[in-house]
């Protein structure tokens, strides 16, 4: 029995030493490399000041905030999925089964739309839309599509199932609007929303790093305070009832948590798939069903996806880059392949 336990402390051990070495590892190689490489001299006269302007630029307005942003929508639409996962016993749910990314993917095409629309009709007097507000306006539709739902499950006492169901349904019916509002405008604008629908990190700046910290730093505390009432949930309605939990109180209030985390993700980076759904099951593998550690392995697995995801698109692409979004597709089917071959735990 020692030794059994020996080796266990030894795995989780070797687990954290190379999630460390990970997290300090693919920021650094993601600075360096890329179409133009730099080099840690370089990183390092940047940082003392000494730096050459093309390095500061690279390194300071380029590939710091695109990273930071990445790393911060990974780990919300992973912490995302691992909630949603929990309270709604559906090891297959991700941020777009309440219709997050739906919402939010609606809600961009419909203001790309109204921009050009308006500055059209203005004959130049009215200014187009700023696309500065794109993150923003995307939020609000994830949220608004993401209170949709549930107030259509509210009828049926808000059951995971019936969540998911009228997750399902109305995230359908606002692809279809979105990919409607696509096909009515004509080519205007068509590359900007079609960049956004797969998914991107391309022209992040630190106005998006500014965005998406307030969100991420607010929901962590949060989901700090709710760690034992999503563990519990987790656990089932009557279950979690004989605890003396609150189901009602605190099923909607770690939904909107997570509804709050995937849109402004999706708002800032665009719907990226597989993250929210792929990243909680590894996490809980390694963390062999310790929900506060799953936390912590899923927002940093979530955070090293993203950043490597972006930069093998990067890599591989160059100068014509492949999306994140794409990449993570490639990644997280095989992956999602070997999940779903092994027996799912909550």
């Amino acid at each position: 029995m020692e030794q059994y336990v020996c080796r266990r402390g030894q795995v989780r051990w070797q687990q954290w030493l190379w999630l460390s070495i990970l997290l300090v590892g693919v920021p650094i190689a993601a600075v360096l490399l890329g179409v133009v490489d730099t080099s840690m001299a370089d990183i390092v006269a940047v940082f003392t000041g000494k730096g050459s302007e093309e390095a500061r630029s690279i390194i300071l307005d380029i590939r710091l905030p695109r990273i930071l942003t990445g790393a911060l929508a990974g780990m919300q639409l992973a912490l995302s999925g691992t909630i949603l996962q929990r309270i709604t016993a559906n090891p297959l749910a991700d941020p777009s089964i309440i219709g997050i990314s739906q919402g939010a993917s609606f809600a961009a095409s419909l203001f790309l739309l109204l921009s050009v629309f308006v500055h059209h009709i203005g004959s130049g007097v009215l200014p187009a839309l700023p696309l500065e507000w794109l993150p923003s306006i995307a939020t609000l539709g994830g949220l608004l599509s993401a209170l949709v739902i549930y107030l259509l499950a509210l009828k049926h006492r808000v059951g995971p199932w019936h969540l998911t169901l009228c997750g399902v349904a109305v995230g359908a019916l606002l692809q279809a609007l979105a990919v409607g509002v696509m096909a009515a405008w004509g080519t205007t604008r068509m590359d900007v929303v079609l960049q956004w629908l797969t998914g991107t990190l391309y022209g992040r700046s630190w106005e998006h790093v500014r965005y998406l910290l307030p969100y991420t730093l607010v929901s962590l505390a949060l989901l700090v305070l709710l760690r034992r009432p999503l563990q519990l949930l987790g656990l089932g309605h009557d279950i979690s009832r004989s605890f003396g939990l609150c189901y009602r109180c605190y099923f909607p209030l770690l939904l909107l948590l997570a509804a709050v985390m995937a849109a402004s993700a999706v708002g800032t980076v665009g719907p990226i798939v597989f993250v929210g759904l792929v990243v909680p099951h590894i996490a809980r593998s390694m963390a062999s069903n310790a929900p506060g550690i799953e936390l912590v392995f899923s927002a940093a697995l979530g955070m090293l996806m993203m950043v490597a995801s972006d930069l093998a698109g990067r890599l591989i692409g160059q100068v014509e880059e492949i999306p994140v979004g794409v990449v993570t597709v490639i990644i997280g089917v095989p992956v999602l392949a070997y999940i779903l071959r092994r027996p799912m735990r909550r």
